[in-house]
């Protein structure tokens, strides 16, 4: 399938080689209008009716945040979600929504101006030059079907104009015929400024807004650092807070050392898989059945009246809830249960030498007992002394002495006493906070490498799906069907675009799981540096299999051919990029077509929740499980930012190249869909951890960059194919201001990301005054400043009462969950036994005043939430919502 070279040129004749043409992007076309217009209508239909699905956030979030209640009419959302402000964004969705949108608004702009200019300026230009020696270029063999060549193939194949010297080698950039290649360096030079123009004044907007918004909250999280590689002398909590307040840089409030907690964390764990069968058994003695019903209110009925399974915030009236739900949607309720008497359920136990023996027992009394046997040596773990780790979290009196402890050298040792921003209480993954370092950097290092031997067992898929695009593949492969298509025009461009194109977009969403769950499973300490981890890997996988390899080797067995050329010839990858990029132009294209046009109505209608409720709902057996059903779904950054970078980076490549005005237009078609979208999904409808306080502008900024070295290699090196060697070099210099701008980047912007200027800090003043300029948001009204900034932030909200502590010797032992309502919390003095250590080294009791687990959560402890069977943060009163990147 992957055999290369001049056989296949001998076995294939001229229209084998034919790729992608016209035809193939107006079926896509067709295909992508059709998705998208069947998804948005049915969204439209179903908005009003579902509010329990589609207006799921907004009735979990603080009323006196002033988000505006979205019209029932048909298309009346639509003008009323983009009056939704920014600062009503940051308000009631946070930093990190602010940021992510703050990109699909810069790239709707970036694009629009480029879009004009390609369309104006650049297109007639290549209408009149570049068109005519379209027959040129095939007859000489250039396509991107043909296997890979040496340079002087290449050579042989370039463009060249008839007027043209008798060496083609000559230098064709001073050639009157070819004078029209200097406007793609002019424009290159051009839409590189621009785009660094832009990116700059967001930074400084995101950097301004950011620094505001941290400097005038007051949250444990924003007084906190993280102090590392503890040495065993100083591992106790009067030791390092002497060592801190010797510093003179401020009073310690508490410290927390991170012990090794393995055992009661591992009893946890077995708590909830003992509790999930006990309720089970349960639920099969009682015969417990919950069916739906026509007429509901959206909650399940109990006795007295109902409980609201779905999580509300404790300011929402039942009343209102109820009002506002108005809806009659059979998917989304759950009616009345049914008894009905059965025998007791049996389980089988294994005991005796071996565990070789076993017997039956009575289910509900074997997990009972168990779980009694489980609580009382959880109780008592609580009251013991762990071992401490090199690890240990520092709360300060004020935000300016912790911002000084983060931006200090403390100890002269190398890896000794360092200090870094603390992640909120419900983000940190506990089981790695005493885990010791070498063992969380040999996970961390197995990740990476797997990861990148996971990126070569993908070429094998991707350059299959890249053969494809080719009928002489396919006649080598399957000549009956290769001759077949070539006979029926529709068939072939759904095979040759269409399949590659939806399955690159199954491959967006499959593999993003994977990554995901490797990043988890890295050692990092917190839950946003997995997300930005899962960011990175996402993108990486998409930019590296997707577009490089895609582009660049095609093929599997082509793979040593460019690398091998590549060495002899420097120029060789340019070359060779540059060729590919031009001729995959209609498979990008339509790769952008349907990923904006076709699948952003498929994810405001939320497709995968619809579709996969029947199968879950199915497999629900108890009242807890039931009560998850009726969660928010969540809103990971991870699955979503790459493929927008990568759609921003193909923007920028074809910007210049002939039909790039195409590609401009579907980009500014795909972002504003995406910003609609993506707005009202963390506006209304879905839920997101909060707490990575914009951390994903960096990530970000760096892909950009990484886009315009890409699109500045690649028309250098078309340029150098049409023998325009003097036009190529030009972009040199472009290309090192560009490697500055990024060391400039690094060295002025990202420090200010990362940490909040003690100039910003808003110590003994009105947090509201000066918070956030107008000028920030486009002069918006000084009422809704005031109001935004006076009030408490959304971490603020959701950071009250919680204190740095292991939540496993903290969280309320939960009963089983049997009938309709849930369990109360437990009301004995065994509840509160979980200790915290203070600054003074001794026990005491833990006093903070953490709303218990939403009614309906999954019962987990908040640090390793994320992880199927985790606690949501649906509610405002969750325990484990204060971060933005994961359950």
């Amino acid at each position: 399938m992957f055999d290369g070279g001049g056989k296949d040129k001998e076995k294939c004749g001229d229209d084998d080689w034919v790729g992608p043409s016209t035809k193939d992007t107006q079926v896509q076309l067709v295909i992508s209008l059709a998705l998208g217009l069947s998804a948005f209508l049915a969204f439209c239909t179903l908005r009003p009716r579902w509010k329990s699905l589609y207006a799921a956030r907004k009735r979990h979030v603080n009323s006196a945040i002033g988000l505006p209640a979205l019209p029932d009419t048909f298309f009346g959302w639509i003008p009323a979600l983009y009056k939704v402000t920014e600062q009503q964004v940051l308000a009631s969705a946070g930093l990190d929504a602010f940021v992510f949108l703050t990109f699909f608004k810069m790239s709707i702009k970036l694009f629009s101006i480029m879009f004009f200019f390609a369309a104006v300026v650049l297109e007639p230009i290549n209408q009149h030059f570049v068109d005519n020696k379209m027959n040129a270029t095939a007859s000489a063999g250039y396509s991107m079907f043909s296997q890979y060549a040496t340079y002087r193939d290449y050579a042989s194949a370039r463009l060249s104009d008839d007027d043209g010297g008798d060496d083609d080698h000559d230098d064709n950039s001073f050639n009157k015929n070819m004078g029209y290649l200097w406007s793609y360096l002019v424009f290159t030079y051009f839409f590189t400024g621009l785009t660094l123009y832009f990116m700059n004044r967001e930074t400084f907007k995101v950097i301004r807004v950011r620094q505001d918004y941290l400097g005038t909250q007051s949250t444990i999280t924003d007084r906190t650092f993280r102090l590392s590689g503890i040495p065993k002398e100083l591992r106790t909590e009067e030791s390092i807070k002497d060592l801190v307040e010797k510093l003179e840089i401020g009073k310690v409030e508490s410290v927390t050392i991170c012990r090794n907690w393995t055992e009661i964390d591992d009893l946890m764990d077995r708590r909830q898989t003992v509790l999930a069968k006990l309720e089970e058994s349960w639920n099969v003695y009682l015969g417990h059945k919950l069916s739906q019903t026509a007429e509901g209110d959206g909650r399940l009925d109990s006795g007295n009246g109902g409980n609201n399974y779905n999580t509300q915030d404790a300011t929402t009236e039942p009343e209102a809830a109820d009002e506002e739900a108005g809806e009659n949607d059979r998917l989304m309720r759950l009616g009345p249960h049914q008894f009905g008497e059965r025998e007791r359920p049996q389980t089988r136990f294994w005991y005796g030498f071996l565990r070789l023996q076993s017997r039956k027992t009575d289910a509900i009394d074997y997990y009972s007992e168990k779980l009694r046997l489980i609580d009382e040596k959880i109780r008592a773990d609580r009251k013991k002394t762990y071992e401490p780790a090199d690890l240990a979290f520092v709360t300060m009196d004020s935000i300016a002495a912790c911002q000084m402890a983060i931006q200090a050298l403390i100890d002269p040792h190398p890896g000794r006493l360092l200090t870094k921003p603390a992640p909120a209480p419900s983000d940190v993954v506990w089981r790695n906070t005493y885990a010791p370092r070498l063992q969380r950097r040999i996970r961390s290092w197995t990740i990476t490498i797997f990861v990148a031997i996971l990126s070569v067992v993908w070429l094998v898929p991707v350059a299959a799906l890249a053969s494809v695009l080719s009928l002489c593949t396919l006649k080598n492969v399957f000549p009956a069907f290769a001759d077949w298509l070539k006979t029926h025009d529709i068939a072939k461009a759904l095979v040759q675009t269409g399949l590659p194109t939806a399955v690159v977009s199954l491959l967006n969403v499959a593999v993003p799981y994977l990554y995901d769950y490797l990043s988890y499973n890295q050692g990092m300490l917190s839950q946003g540096d997995v997300a930005l981890s899962a960011i990175s890997k996402n993108f990486f996988f998409i930019f590296f299999n997707i577009f490089l390899i895609f582009t660049v080797f095609g093929a599997v067995t082509s793979i040593m051919d460019v690398l091998r050329s590549s060495l002899k010839d420097t120029t060789y990858i340019a070359y060779t990029m540059a060729r590919k990029i031009e001729d995959l132009s209609v498979f990008y294209t339509n790769f952008i077509m349907l990923q904006g046009l076709g699948l952003f109505p498929f994810r405001l209608l939320e497709f995968g929740s619809v579709a996969l409720y029947p199968i879950l709902r199915l497999g629900a057996k108890t009242p807890r499980d039931f009560a998850q059903l009726v969660e928010p779904p969540m809103f990971y950054y991870s699955f979503y930012l790459p493929t927008a970078l990568l759609v921003f980076i193909l923007c920028l490549v074809y910007s210049t190249l002939p039909k790039g005005f195409l590609v401009l237009g579907l980009g500014v078609a795909y972002f504003t869909l995406g910003f609609f979208t993506y707005k009202y999904q963390l506006l209304y409808a879905m839920d997101q951890p909060q707490h990575a306080t914009g951390g994903a502008w960096r990530i970000i900024c760096y892909r950009i960059i990484l886009g315009l070295f890409v699109f500045q290699l690649t028309v250098s090196g078309y340029l150098a194919l049409r023998s325009a060697f003097t036009v190529a070099l030009l972009v040199v210099p472009l290309l090192i201001g560009t490697l500055w701008y990024s060391y400039s980047f690094r060295a002025k912007f990202e420090p200010l990301t990362h940490f909040i200027s003690l100039r910003s800090i808003k110590r003994g003043e009105d947090p509201g005054g000066n918070a956030i300029l107008d000028e920030d948001f486009g002069g918006e009204g000084e009422r809704q400043r005031e109001f935004l900034r006076r009030g408490s932030t959304i971490d603020e909200d959701r950071e009250k009462g919680l204190r740095f502590v292991n939540p496993s010797l903290v969280l309320p032992l939960e009963q089983p969950w049997i009938y309709h309502d849930p369990p109360p919390p437990q009301s004995d003095s065994d509840a509160s036994d979980g200790l915290e250590f203070d600054v003074r080294g001794s026990e005491r009791e833990y006093e903070s005043q953490q709303p218990p687990p939403s009614l309906g959560s999954r019962s987990a402890r908040p640090g390793t939430a994320g992880r199927g069977g985790e606690t949501s943060s649906a509610s405002s009163t969750s325990l484990g919502d204060t971060h933005i990147w994961r359950e």
